[in-house]
């Protein structure tokens, strides 16, 4: 038996999956609600997989695969949908992993932000940083945010991207969209650049090295609003993990600048929901004196207390926000648990709300 890309792709889309995995000795796989279901069919070879790679994979990527091991990219399947794809070698033979985005944008509301949000976004100028780990769903909250920004303001948009996944029509705003590797060298010129082309907000993909987060900070100070994203959990995580990308007679300065510049937090994990499908549980942060003061004397493992008291000011800790998904029916008791951040806390409250665990 054959398998074909174009009918793979087709079956992505109708059973909503969020992922494929191409690898030998393994049939093609889906990621359908956060679980893995093989394709009913025989494990992949490695010609197979090569034949598979190939049908998507321009010349100059399967030239990236052959010299540095992988490439990323996206690409649009027919009218139906647009995936990011990740080609890979192991074990000396072809892999791929396909992501599908999404080609309606949600609002914010769908996506289960609440609505002090669109004040923070509406901010002339600022970092908003929104983080979580692989997969959680930051490219289409960020998106949504954009979308959003497309609608109700009025301005320049510029988005930085590797690769561009979702894409803007120019709606209130002029959105310009350029794709690091094809449209510009690195997310640092990138973001130099934009400073150059007149822009009201600038959307970073990804705060990857040294020179791009000191490149988005210095943006959000002279009138931008400026967004990125890391692979982060927490918001104080997230200034942890900035500050340690400066040398040590830096880390003072970035302080300084993250404190008067950061406007917000948004670290998100999704979660399987009990009818079926996936729900985003959200951790908010907004910057206020007090917690601009922790970030400035290197105490942000006192931001959760302030997130914990902030609820006037927009912020939800990520266990509360689980907490409440619970308590709506939405996941199961182990699912709060398991995305939780102080699993002892939640797993209390949790018991109190009427929840049972296995005994261990």
């Amino acid at each position: 038996m054959s398998y074909d890309m174009d009918g793979l792709l087709e079956l992505m889309v109708d059973q909503g999956a969020s992922d494929l995995h191409i690898q030998v000795n393994q049939p093609p796989t889906l990621r359908i609600s956060g679980s893995m279901t093989p394709v009913d069919g025989p494990p992949l070879d490695p010609k197979q997989a090569e034949e598979l790679m190939k049908a998507i994979t321009s010349s100059s990527n399967q030239e990236k695969l052959r010299t540095a091991g992988g490439a990323d990219f996206g690409f649009a399947f027919k009218d139906q949908a647009r995936f990011r794809v990740s080609v890979l070698r192991a074990k000396g033979s072809c892999g791929m992993v396909l992501r599908q985005i999404p080609n309606e944008l949600f609002t914010l509301e769908q996506i289960g932000l609440p609505d002090t949000v669109k004040e923070l976004i509406s901010r002339p100028r600022g970092l908003i940083l929104v983080t979580g780990p692989t997969g959680s769903g930051k490219s289409t909250t960020l998106a949504s945010m954009i979308n959003w920004i497309n609608e109700h303001e009025d301005g320049h948009i510029v988005t930085i991207e590797d690769p561009i996944e979702y894409y803007h029509e120019h709606k209130k705003c002029i959105v310009t969209q350029r794709e690091v590797g094809s449209d510009v060298t690195s997310f640092a010129d990138a973001i130099r650049g934009a400073l150059r082309q007149d822009p009201d907000v600038i959307l970073v993909g990804e705060m990857r090295d040294l020179e791009t987060i000191e490149a988005a900070v210095s943006a959000a100070e002279p009138g931008h609003l400026v967004f990125g994203t890391l692979h982060t959990t927490g918001a104080a995580r997230t200034v942890d993990r900035i500050v340690d990308a400066f040398p040590a007679n830096m880390k003072d300065q970035i302080r300084t600048q993250l404190a008067s510049s950061i406007v917000a937090v948004i670290s998100q994990v999704l979660c399987k929901k009990k009818s079926g499908g996936r729900i985003a549980a959200f951790e908010i942060m907004v910057t206020t004196t007090s917690v601009a003061q922790l970030i400035r004397e290197n105490k942000t493992f006192r931001i959760a207390s302030d997130i914990q008291t902030g609820a006037s000011h927009g912020m939800i800790g990520l266990d509360a926000h689980l907490l409440s998904l619970y308590n709506a029916g939405e996941i199961e008791a182990t699912e709060a648990l398991a995305k939780s951040q102080t699993p002892g806390a939640i797993r209390e409250k949790l018991i109190e709300n009427g929840a049972t665990f296995p005994q261990t």
